[in-house]
């Protein structure tokens, strides 16, 4: 497919994926050298905050070192060209605690992310959203366990409620280019609003999957600096912007200066680069959000069971983010049947 004509907005979450990496610890004063760079560079949205967006700070996913008022009100002055973006899912944040003061404190862009079959539940916060004339984006977790045609009726409804795009988000790496290419020309196809994709690595594939969602009509892209992100990370953003520029597509993003911004990154914000680990392979495989794999090592070592063997129960179960409790159950019984692998898919 030749590339489109339309250029390809590229959203950097190095500071709110990434936040993922570090057990959500990262400060206002890494955020604010990396977005001042993030703005040189022509990045359209820099998306921040904690891995798992606004109102997300607990025991249960990680407490953040730093509130998100903080956060936004430090980032807010180093951008002007870059829109300061925020993410949001339904159940961690609400609308008169987390989004209206995101808002207030200068958030510009709003993604507001939902399971892939659970859209009904982000009507109040896009209808908010753009009501509060902010551009919005719809986003589908975990895509790859509904096919084509569920994630349209999904995505319709995000559209309904006054999403200006969805983004189907590859929250386990599970992705091969050919599912890409099948779900993203599918929902291009049928909707009247851009479509976007978010890559992770597991399977070593970020990167050619968003390059696969830009040739079948993806409009909107996220990577991260060097990756950095949750389990095997994210597409490097440095090397998604070089490959679509290649390739041909417009970015709006100067190579040089998002590779300078990269620099900082790795001084500054980025404590260890991503890579694919036996257990961010497995996860992949297994279709198992990335941001499990720490969980799933700590209480599989305290039940004296296979990581692996976790990895592929919970994939069998079909566990979603926000079901971190199960991972003790799966380990508990695979403990209680002498740690013996059932098998694997």
């Amino acid at each position: 497919m030749n590339p489109t004509t339309k250029p390809i907005l590229i959203c950097d979450v190095t500071l709110r994926d990434g936040s993922h990496a570090v057990a959500h610890q990262l400060t206002a004063a890494q955020m604010e050298v990396y977005a001042r760079a993030a703005e040189k560079a022509g990045i359209g949205i820099l998306e921040i905050g904690h891995g798992n967006g606004l109102g997300a700070s607990s025991l249960q996913v990680g407490l953040a070192a730093t509130d998100d008022r903080t956060l936004l009100r430090a980032v807010r002055p180093c951008l002007s060209r870059t829109r300061l973006g925020v993410f949001v899912i339904p159940g961690f944040a609400t609308i008169n605690h987390d989004l209206k003061p995101a808002i207030q404190d200068g958030a510009d862009v709003v993604k507001v992310a939902s399971h892939c079959t659970e859209a009904d539940t982000t009507q109040r916060l896009i209808g908010f959203a753009r009501e509060s004339g902010k551009e919005t984006f719809g986003v589908l977790m975990m895509s790859h366990m509904a096919p084509k045609e569920t994630l349209l009726e999904e995505s319709r409804k995000m559209q309904s409620y006054g999403a200006e795009g969805v983004i189907l988000m590859d929250s386990a790496g599970a992705y091969l280019p050919e599912d890409v290419a099948e779900k993203v020309r599918f929902l291009v196809e049928h909707l009247s609003i851009p479509v976007g994709f978010h890559s992770h690595n597991n399977l070593g594939m970020a990167v050619a999957n968003a390059l696969e969602a830009a040739r079948h009509g993806a409009t909107i892209l996220d990577g991260t600096a060097r990756g950095f992100g949750a389990g095997a990370g994210n597409a490097p953003i440095e090397v998604m912007v070089g490959v679509l520029q290649k390739a041909g597509f417009a970015t709006g993003v100067d190579l040089y200066g998002i590779l300078d911004a990269v620099a900082v990154a790795e001084r500054e914000v980025i404590t260890t680069v991503p890579s694919i680990r036996g257990i961010s392979l497995v996860s992949g495989l297994a279709g198992v959000f990335s941001g499990f794999a720490k969980h799933v090592e700590r209480v599989a070592k305290e039940y004296a069971v296979d990581p692996r063997d976790v990895f592929f129960e919970l994939g069998r179960r079909r566990a979603v983010a926000g079901q971190e409790d199960l991972i003790i159950d799966v380990a508990i019984e695979l403990a209680d049947k002498g740690g013996k692998n059932r098998g694997h898919p």
